[in-house]
């Protein structure tokens, strides 16, 4: 896909208005990227989680198009804002996204929005996505997201698509133990990446529920 700079499009002010904007003393697409926001001592989850609810809730259908065209500071970004303000006319721009899985760090902003969503096209988004990279051993994008994200929404839809992946020495464990020194992490259980994204989920509902 073309990568167009916003102000090609006239809309040169989201990047700083979206995802340079500082709620916290960092620009906004770090916070999501480094994961503070999930840190209790963080000082600064309750304004930084207002702010990007209320800009979810106003940013345009273009400006989010202006985002998604551009690099990825300004696609993770997009994605967060799209999840946490259930975009819903975004799914397939998203999906799209990422699984061409294009540029670093913004697919698991792409992964929000599903597990946000939560509906059966949403899980065969992110089935597609599992299926397709995991046999990739050697590829480390956004499975782990992914997976996460499909996991809540097995246990919300009652299905079970992450069956295919999890079982004992399938496509997960496989794409795990690729790297030797992940075996038997705890941190790359699936019930851990469930429990990530069902963290991210609920700081999209808001501080109270995110706390």
């Amino acid at each position: 896909m073309p990568f167009q700079h916003p102000e090609g499009i006239g809309h040169g002010h989201v990047i700083e208005r979206y995802a340079a904007r500082k709620d916290s003393g960092h620009a906004r697409y770090l916070v999501p990227k480094s994961g503070r926001f999930l840190r209790p001592e963080w000082p600064h989850s309750e304004r930084f989680a207002r702010d990007l609810i209320e800009d979810a809730a106003t940013i345009t259908d273009a400006e989010l198009e202006a985002l998604l065209g551009y690099e990825w500071r300004s696609r993770l970004t997009a994605g967060w804002l799209i999840g946490v303000g259930r975009r819903t006319d975004f799914r397939d721009r998203l999906g799209s996204l990422l699984l061409a899985s294009e540029v670093c760090f913004s697919g698991a902003a792409y992964c929000l929005a599903p597990a946000r969503l939560g509906t059966h096209t949403d899980a065969e988004i992110l089935t597609a996505y599992l299926d397709h990279y995991l046999p990739r051993t050697g590829l480390r994008y956004d499975q782990p997201a992914a997976l996460g994200a499909l996991l809540r929404l097995d246990a919300r839809l009652g299905t079970r698509h992450a069956d295919h992946f999890t079982r004992p020495g399938g496509l997960w464990d496989r794409w795990v133990d690729a790297l030797p020194h992940l075996r038997g992490n705890p941190g790359w259980a699936p019930a851990a990446l469930r429990a990530r994204t069902d963290r991210q989920c609920d700081f999209a509902n808001g501080w109270g529920h995110a706390r």
